[in-house]
């Protein structure tokens, strides 16, 4: 009774059913390990720009400062506080501009783009054998 229920017609479809079932955790396993990969990179790129930026904003601070009591000592007096109107405008408009500079790259994402594109390609290929 159990070779003829081991070899019968449910025995193909539970292999079938099982062939599909191990493929979808095979795919799934692959997206999460790309996924995984993808996240790790984009953390160690993160991280290094973080400290490119808070580097370069460091020495720009100081830089800046220099140069505007370089600029308000090189006034003469009488023109002292134009100058110092002038350069803080001038700061304040470079500050806007690349906020919103800053603000236009952080819309343009590429976080995990390799794994959408997977599960694009996956999404497009079952709708293909579905139809």
């Amino acid at each position: 009774m159990s070779d003829s229920q081991s070899h019968g017609p449910g025995k193909g479809v539970f292999n079938i059913g099982q062939r599909i079932v191990t493929t979808l955790v095979g795919m799934v396993e692959t997206r999460v390990r790309l996924a995984i990969v993808e996240l790790e990179e984009e953390k160690a790129n993160l991280i290094q720009m973080l400290m490119m930026v808070g580097l370069t904003m460091l020495f720009t601070a100081f830089g800046l400062m220099s140069l505007m009591v370089l600029i308000i000592w090189a006034v003469d007096a009488q023109y002292r506080l134009m100058a110092i109107a002038i350069t803080t405008a001038v700061l304040f408009a470079l500050a806007l501009i690349f906020g919103v500079w800053t603000l236009y790259k952080s819309r343009q994402s590429t976080l995990l783009r390799h794994t959408r594109k997977e599960l694009e390609t996956d999404r497009s290929l079952l709708e293909e054998h579905r139809s």
